[in-house]
């Protein structure tokens, strides 16, 4: 038992170093893509692959080699990833925690609507330079071409996802005869287009829809962060074993050197004996 958070310590390492190689080379190649979508997700890969890089390499050599200062920066990288990661859950939860659809009456499928997102995402999807690259991320995904040989019926009896509801297809209150285009009607129904490559992009319903999608992946994710948020916690309480294990095998005591410092008189000490023996000579 005396080396065995070592040998657990050094194990895990030694599987997310492994793990951290493939993180990097998908970072890489999508950093010599063409795609935008993949540019738009290359730099946090780059970012976690090499965090999980030196995390690794760092505790790997700490536990097995009893290198105390390796495990030192180990404990430290990952008491900061520790606290960021629960931040960014915290942060998730918050920001996702409105949303929704509207369910269409006769339709199977949902419409969705900006203004029921929380502040922070709208302010993100309206940035041009933000909502540009997503817009081209749904145009080389092709979404909208399947529903290009749609029939009247399928709209009403097919489901679709919140791209495709928003992006793909005018609201459906929208109303095209003539009579109807004196009328006021929402303004999505004047952005939309026949055009393949305008439709309706930019309509606010396309933008609530990219946000329903995130809302839904983030639900998704928010059970794996909160699963490596555990296990992490499990790993540094581990680590902080093996720690003491590396001081041990460098000092043979528990916490580094039994040593003594001498004992150190307060700061007022000298003052309070110089009064006292002044008082002594005087009396």
């Amino acid at each position: 038992m005396y080396r065995f958070s070592n040998a657990v310590i050094g194990l895990l390492n030694l599987l997310t170093l492994l793990a951290s190689i493939p993180i990097i080379g998908a970072g890489l190649w999508m950093a010599g893509s063409s795609t935008t979508c993949a540019n738009f997700l290359q730099t946090p890969l780059l970012v976690i692959g090499f965090i999980v890089l030196v995390i690794s390499l760092a505790g790997f050599i700490g536990a097995c080699f009893h290198v105390a200062c390796a495990l030192w920066l180990y404990l430290v990288i990952m008491l900061l990833l520790i606290v960021a990661l629960l931040g960014l859950t915290i942060f998730g939860f918050g920001v996702t925690s409105k949303g929704g659809g509207v369910e269409v009456p006769g339709r199977s499928y949902s419409e969705y609507h900006l203004t029921d997102y929380s502040p922070w995402l709208k302010k993100r999807i309206q940035d041009p330079r933000y909502w540009n690259t997503i817009k081209n991320c749904i145009l080389g995904s092709k979404t909208c071409d399947k529903l290009a040989s749609w029939t009247p019926l399928d709209y009403m009896q097919n489901d679709m996802s919140p791209i495709q509801s928003g992006c793909c297809k005018p609201p459906t209150a929208c109303n095209y005869n003539m009579e109807a285009v004196m009328m006021t009607q929402d303004s999505d129904c004047y952005k939309w287009s026949n055009e393949p490559t305008l439709l309706c992009y930019e309509c606010d319903s396309c933008k609530a829809g990219v946000l329903e999608d995130i809302r839904r992946n983030w639900h998704k994710l928010s059970v794996l962060t909160v699963t490596m948020l555990i296990l992490l916690i499990g790993i540094y309480s581990i680590g902080c074993c093996a720690f003491r294990n590396a001081r041990r095998a460098e000092t043979d005591y528990p916490y580094g050197e039994n040593r003594m410092t001498k004992v150190r008189p307060r700061w007022d000490y000298h003052c309070w004996r110089w009064l006292h023996d002044r008082k002594e000579q005087l009396y």
